[in-house]
Parts: C-alpha cells; structure tokens; sequence
C-alpha cells in the first residue's frame, strides 16, 4: 500500500462568516506557511477569503 506522505488535510474557514466549507490537502514541506486563498462561500453567498483553520486526521 501507497504511504501518504507528507500531504495533511486542512480545514479552509471563512474569514467573513467562520464557517468551514472546504477541505484540502497540503504539502507540509513546500508550503510551510498557512494557506489563504479566495473561495466561494456557500453562506455568505459570494467570495471571500478563507484561511486555514485546522489540521484533520
């Protein structure tokens, strides 16, 4: 079986609202920062910026 890796999930929040509306996956060795990307958000009904919130599993 495949390993993983060095790729961890991530939670990408809304900045406006707070909600979490996606989840993705990161390189930890070439991305050591936090992301920050422009994404639609579902609630606020427009796009905004989401950061990363939290890592999952």
């Amino acid at each position: 079986m495949a390993k993983k890796g060095s790729r961890i999930l991530v939670g990408l929040t809304c900045e406006v609202c707070k909600s979490q509306n996606y989840v993705v996956e990161k390189n930890k060795i070439n991305t050591t920062s936090s992301l920050k990307l422009k994404k639609y958000c579902k609630r606020c009904k427009k796009h905004t910026m989401h950061k990363e919130k939290k890592k999952l599993g």
